[in-house]
Protein backbone atom coordinates (compact mmCIF):
# COMPACT_ATOMS: atom_id res chain seq x y z
CA UNK A 1 0.00 0.00 0.00
CA UNK A 2 1.56 3.28 -1.06
CA UNK A 3 1.37 6.58 0.78
CA UNK A 4 -1.57 7.93 -1.23
CA UNK A 5 -3.63 4.80 -0.52
CA UNK A 6 -2.81 5.05 3.19
CA UNK A 7 -3.87 8.71 3.23
CA UNK A 8 -7.16 7.76 1.54
CA UNK A 9 -7.80 5.04 4.14
CA UNK A 10 -7.02 7.45 7.00
CA UNK A 11 -9.40 10.03 5.49
CA UNK A 12 -12.13 7.40 5.15
CA UNK A 13 -11.63 6.23 8.75
CA UNK A 14 -11.62 9.84 9.93
CA UNK A 15 -15.00 10.34 8.29
CA UNK A 16 -16.32 7.11 9.84
CA UNK A 17 -15.22 8.15 13.33
CA UNK A 18 -16.62 11.66 12.89
CA UNK A 19 -19.97 10.99 11.20
CA UNK A 20 -21.11 7.69 12.72
CA UNK A 21 -23.62 7.53 15.53
CA UNK A 22 -21.91 4.42 16.86
CA UNK A 23 -18.68 2.58 16.10
CA UNK A 24 -18.22 -0.94 17.48
CA UNK A 25 -14.74 -2.49 17.63
CA UNK A 26 -14.45 -6.28 17.69
CA UNK A 27 -11.89 -9.03 17.20
CA UNK A 28 -12.73 -11.28 14.28
CA UNK A 29 -9.87 -13.77 14.49
CA UNK A 30 -10.94 -17.18 13.26
CA UNK A 31 -13.94 -16.02 11.21
CA UNK A 32 -14.14 -17.62 7.79
CA UNK A 33 -14.79 -15.57 4.69
CA UNK A 34 -18.40 -16.81 4.65
CA UNK A 35 -18.88 -15.82 8.31
CA UNK A 36 -17.37 -12.39 7.67
CA UNK A 37 -19.68 -11.96 4.68
CA UNK A 38 -22.61 -12.93 6.88
CA UNK A 39 -21.56 -10.31 9.45
CA UNK A 40 -21.28 -7.66 6.73
CA UNK A 41 -24.70 -8.64 5.39
CA UNK A 42 -26.37 -8.48 8.82
CA UNK A 43 -24.87 -5.09 9.65
CA UNK A 44 -25.77 -3.80 6.19
CA UNK A 45 -29.37 -4.99 6.61
CA UNK A 46 -29.49 -3.08 9.91
CA UNK A 47 -28.39 0.09 8.14
CA UNK A 48 -24.70 0.04 8.97
CA UNK A 49 -21.38 -0.93 7.46
CA UNK A 50 -18.34 -3.01 8.34
CA UNK A 51 -14.75 -1.90 7.75
CA UNK A 52 -11.49 -3.73 8.32
CA UNK A 53 -8.42 -1.49 8.43
CA UNK A 54 -4.88 -1.58 9.70
CA UNK A 55 -4.80 -0.67 13.39
CA UNK A 56 -1.99 1.82 12.86
CA UNK A 57 -4.00 3.74 10.24
CA UNK A 58 -7.08 3.71 12.49
CA UNK A 59 -5.02 5.12 15.38
CA UNK A 60 -3.80 7.91 13.10
CA UNK A 61 -7.41 8.70 12.15
CA UNK A 62 -8.38 8.79 15.85
CA UNK A 63 -5.67 11.32 16.76
CA UNK A 64 -7.10 14.54 18.15
CA UNK A 65 -10.62 13.17 18.57
CA UNK A 66 -12.45 12.90 21.87
CA UNK A 67 -12.52 9.13 21.33
CA UNK A 68 -8.76 8.87 20.74
CA UNK A 69 -8.39 6.41 23.63
CA UNK A 70 -10.47 3.94 21.59
CA UNK A 71 -7.10 3.29 19.92
CA UNK A 72 -6.18 1.19 22.97
CA UNK A 73 -8.69 -1.42 21.74
CA UNK A 74 -6.91 -1.74 18.40
CA UNK A 75 -4.70 -4.78 18.83
CA UNK A 76 -4.80 -7.92 16.75
CA UNK A 77 -7.38 -8.52 14.05
CA UNK A 78 -10.00 -5.82 14.57
CA UNK A 79 -13.09 -4.89 12.63
CA UNK A 80 -15.23 -1.74 12.83
CA UNK A 81 -19.01 -1.87 12.54
CA UNK A 82 -20.61 1.54 12.31
CA UNK A 83 -23.90 3.21 11.49
CA UNK A 84 -25.47 6.63 11.46
CA UNK A 85 -28.21 5.34 13.75
CA UNK A 86 -26.67 5.11 17.22
CA UNK A 87 -28.17 1.67 17.84
CA UNK A 88 -28.40 -0.43 14.68
CA UNK A 89 -24.74 -1.44 14.23
CA UNK A 90 -24.44 -2.34 17.92
CA UNK A 91 -27.60 -4.46 17.71
CA UNK A 92 -26.38 -6.29 14.62
CA UNK A 93 -22.91 -6.99 16.04
CA UNK A 94 -24.29 -8.15 19.41
CA UNK A 95 -26.76 -10.46 17.67
CA UNK A 96 -23.99 -11.90 15.52
CA UNK A 97 -21.65 -12.30 18.50
CA UNK A 98 -24.34 -14.35 20.27
CA UNK A 99 -24.45 -16.73 17.29
CA UNK A 100 -20.69 -16.87 16.69
CA UNK A 101 -18.14 -17.02 19.54
CA UNK A 102 -15.28 -16.06 17.21
CA UNK A 103 -16.48 -12.44 17.09
CA UNK A 104 -15.49 -10.76 20.36
CA UNK A 105 -16.81 -7.26 21.04
CA UNK A 106 -14.06 -5.09 22.54
CA UNK A 107 -15.94 -1.81 22.89
CA UNK A 108 -16.48 1.24 20.77
CA UNK A 109 -17.75 4.79 20.74
CA UNK A 110 -21.12 6.48 20.62
CA UNK A 111 -20.65 10.10 19.71
CA UNK A 112 -17.98 11.41 22.06
CA UNK A 113 -18.53 8.65 24.65
CA UNK A 114 -16.34 5.57 24.80
CA UNK A 115 -18.05 2.22 25.30
CA UNK A 116 -16.76 -0.93 26.93
CA UNK A 117 -18.26 -4.32 25.96
CA UNK A 118 -21.05 -3.85 28.53
CA UNK A 119 -21.72 -0.39 27.10
CA UNK A 120 -22.07 -1.82 23.60
CA UNK A 121 -24.47 -4.42 24.97
CA UNK A 122 -26.50 -1.66 26.69
CA UNK A 123 -26.64 0.37 23.47
CA UNK A 124 -27.75 -2.74 21.58
CA UNK A 125 -30.60 -3.20 24.06
CA UNK A 126 -31.93 0.31 23.35
CA UNK A 127 -34.78 0.68 20.84
CA UNK A 128 -33.71 1.73 17.36
CA UNK A 129 -34.78 4.97 15.72
CA UNK A 130 -37.54 3.19 13.77
CA UNK A 131 -38.84 1.47 16.93
CA UNK A 132 -38.96 4.82 18.74
CA UNK A 133 -40.82 6.47 15.86
CA UNK A 134 -43.33 3.59 15.80
CA UNK A 135 -43.97 3.82 19.55
CA UNK A 136 -44.40 7.61 19.36
CA UNK A 137 -46.83 7.20 16.46
CA UNK A 138 -48.75 4.60 18.46
CA UNK A 139 -48.92 6.97 21.44
CA UNK A 140 -50.17 9.77 19.22
CA UNK A 141 -52.75 7.55 17.54
CA UNK A 142 -54.08 5.91 20.71
CA UNK A 143 -56.18 8.88 21.95
CA UNK A 144 -57.84 9.24 18.54
CA UNK A 145 -58.75 5.54 18.42
CA UNK A 146 -60.07 5.74 22.00
CA UNK A 147 -62.26 8.70 21.06
CA UNK A 148 -63.54 6.90 17.96
CA UNK A 149 -64.30 3.84 20.08
CA UNK A 150 -66.14 5.92 22.69
CA UNK A 151 -68.21 7.69 20.03
CA UNK A 152 -69.07 4.41 18.29
CA UNK A 153 -69.81 2.49 21.51
CA UNK A 154 -73.31 3.92 22.21
CA UNK A 155 -74.45 3.09 18.68
CA UNK A 156 -73.21 -0.47 18.97
CA UNK A 157 -74.86 -0.79 22.40
CA UNK A 158 -78.19 0.38 20.95
CA UNK A 159 -77.83 -2.07 18.05
CA UNK A 160 -77.14 -4.87 20.52
CA UNK A 161 -80.22 -3.99 22.61
CA UNK A 162 -82.43 -3.82 19.49
CA UNK A 163 -81.25 -7.24 18.28
CA UNK A 164 -81.91 -8.70 21.74
CA UNK A 165 -85.45 -7.24 21.78
CA UNK A 166 -86.00 -8.58 18.26
CA UNK A 167 -84.97 -12.08 19.35
CA UNK A 168 -87.31 -11.97 22.37
CA UNK A 169 -90.24 -10.83 20.22
CA UNK A 170 -89.76 -13.65 17.76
Amino acid sequence: MNRAEKEAVVAELDQIFTDSGVVVVAHYEGLTVAEMSDLRHRVSDAGGSVRVAKNKLAKIALKGKSTESMGDLLTGMTVFAYSEDPVSAAKAVEAYAKDNDKLVVLGGAMGDDLLDPAGVKAVAAMPSREELIASIAACLGAPASNIAGAIGAPASNIAGILSTLEERAA
